[in-house]
Protein backbone atom coordinates (compact mmCIF):
# COMPACT_ATOMS: atom_id res chain seq x y z
CA UNK A 1 0.00 0.00 0.00
CA UNK A 2 1.08 3.51 -1.37
CA UNK A 3 1.03 5.97 2.06
CA UNK A 4 0.42 9.75 1.46
CA UNK A 5 3.82 10.62 2.20
CA UNK A 6 5.60 8.19 -0.17
CA UNK A 7 3.13 9.92 -2.78
CA UNK A 8 4.39 13.40 -1.82
CA UNK A 9 7.97 12.30 -2.08
CA UNK A 10 7.48 10.55 -5.94
CA UNK A 11 5.68 14.40 -6.56
CA UNK A 12 8.73 16.41 -5.55
CA UNK A 13 11.11 13.73 -7.40
CA UNK A 14 8.86 13.86 -10.57
CA UNK A 15 9.35 18.18 -10.23
CA UNK A 16 12.78 18.13 -9.42
CA UNK A 17 13.41 15.86 -12.35
CA UNK A 18 11.79 17.71 -14.47
CA UNK A 19 13.32 20.93 -13.86
CA UNK A 20 16.62 18.88 -14.28
CA UNK A 21 16.04 18.07 -17.43
CA UNK A 22 15.16 21.67 -17.96
CA UNK A 23 18.57 22.98 -16.83
CA UNK A 24 16.95 24.53 -13.70
CA UNK A 25 19.67 23.07 -11.82
CA UNK A 26 19.22 25.27 -8.48
CA UNK A 27 15.36 24.58 -8.57
CA UNK A 28 15.95 21.03 -8.84
CA UNK A 29 18.15 20.54 -5.94
CA UNK A 30 15.60 22.34 -4.26
CA UNK A 31 13.29 19.50 -4.74
CA UNK A 32 15.34 16.77 -4.45
CA UNK A 33 16.63 18.19 -1.24
CA UNK A 34 13.17 17.98 0.45
CA UNK A 35 12.89 14.62 -0.73
CA UNK A 36 15.50 13.99 1.49
CA UNK A 37 14.24 16.06 4.23
CA UNK A 38 11.40 12.92 4.33
CA UNK A 39 13.50 10.65 3.32
CA UNK A 40 17.02 10.98 4.12
CA UNK A 41 18.09 7.09 2.98
CA UNK A 42 16.82 8.48 -0.92
CA UNK A 43 19.79 7.04 -2.86
CA UNK A 44 18.76 8.66 -5.87
CA UNK A 45 17.54 12.46 -4.77
CA UNK A 46 20.89 12.19 -2.93
CA UNK A 47 22.24 11.53 -6.63
CA UNK A 48 20.55 14.35 -8.24
CA UNK A 49 21.62 17.23 -6.08
CA UNK A 50 25.00 15.42 -6.29
CA UNK A 51 24.44 16.27 -10.24
CA UNK A 52 23.14 19.35 -9.79
CA UNK A 53 25.84 20.82 -7.70
CA UNK A 54 28.06 19.46 -10.40
CA UNK A 55 25.63 21.30 -12.98
CA UNK A 56 25.19 24.34 -10.84
CA UNK A 57 29.20 25.06 -11.41
CA UNK A 58 29.82 23.54 -14.55
CA UNK A 59 26.66 24.25 -16.96
CA UNK A 60 26.33 21.81 -20.01
CA UNK A 61 26.02 22.34 -23.22
CA UNK A 62 23.13 23.86 -25.12
CA UNK A 63 22.48 20.94 -26.94
CA UNK A 64 22.92 19.08 -23.71
CA UNK A 65 20.60 16.23 -23.92
CA UNK A 66 20.16 15.33 -19.99
CA UNK A 67 22.61 12.41 -19.41
CA UNK A 68 25.29 12.98 -17.01
CA UNK A 69 28.63 11.84 -18.47
CA UNK A 70 30.83 9.86 -15.47
CA UNK A 71 34.76 11.66 -15.87
CA UNK A 72 36.24 9.73 -13.06
CA UNK A 73 35.19 6.16 -10.92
Amino acid sequence: MINKEKIHILELYNKGLELYRAKKFVEAKNYFQKCLEILPEDGPSQVYVERCDYFIKNPPPADWDGVFVMTTK
